[in-house]
């Protein structure tokens, strides 16, 4: 394969594929934390997030292609109100991004789910920065440890460390199937449910498409020949 000019192998197209993903659960992630015009807009977090889609997930980059044009319809008290009135309070929350919430049967937040995503973090030597306010099963948490293992898995497979990326990449199948991919969908309607910010609304379509576009991903994931 060659790609302007330079030849690469099969396990580099993969290792360039794979950064691709890192960066869409990494931008998604931040896509969720309460909205700053300086990041968002001026220095290309959504910019950044449609261009890794588009290489990553090309259904989900349809719904993003619109998201810079609908987050700049709103001024930032406009964006930060809704922010709030969705996933944070103080009334009840609209669109909870605690994944207990959905996954327990009492719709609880720091259910079994979460004790198990805790362990998940420690067997990776993780832990919550003392500064994050939020519960370790927060939306932007489990982005960013999704995040976090296919970074492991980049690093093992730069080493030419095919077991270890392999652990990497099942990690990441566990994570999806038993927590992440799970509730995401179910978090993506409720905030379509409850709000008309056309931002808000396009985050949702495109994370839900993204997530169940990933559940395929990892459940069929095989790595080259190295």
């Amino acid at each position: 394969m060659t790609v302007l000019g330079e030849e690469l192998t099969d396990l580099d197209a993969f290792i360039r594929s794979e950064r691709s993903r890192s960066d869409c659960y990494r931008l998604l992630s931040a896509c969720f934390y309460q909205p700053v015009r300086e990041l968002f807009i001026e220095e290309g977090l959504l910019r950044n997030l449609v261009s890794a889609l588009r290489t990553v997930c090309p259904e989900a980059a349809g719904y993003a292609d619109t998201i810079e044009e609908a987050y700049a319809r709103y001024n930032d008290e406009e964006l930060l109100v809704e922010y709030a009135r969705l996933f944070v309070g103080p009334n009840e929350l609209l669109a909870a991004p605690y994944g207990s919430v959905y996954l327990e049967k009492e719709r609880r937040v720091m259910g079994e789910s979460t004790l198990e995503t805790i362990k998940m973090y420690q067997e990776e030597g993780l832990t919550i920065d003392s500064d994050f306010r939020e519960l370790p099963d927060h939306i932007t948490v489990e982005l960013e440890f999704m995040y976090y293992l296919i970074a492991k898995e980049i690093e093992a497979l730069a080493r030419n460390e095919v077991s270890a990326a392999h652990q990497h990449i099942k990690k990441q199948e566990h994570f999806m199937n038993s927590f992440l991919g799970r509730w995401t969908g179910q978090f993506c309607e409720k905030i379509n449910e409850n709000t008309k910010n056309d931002f808000y609304r396009t985050l949702a379509d495109c994370t839900a498409v993204f997530i169940r576009n990933e559940l395929r991903r990892v459940n069929a994931a095989k790595l080259p020949h190295i």
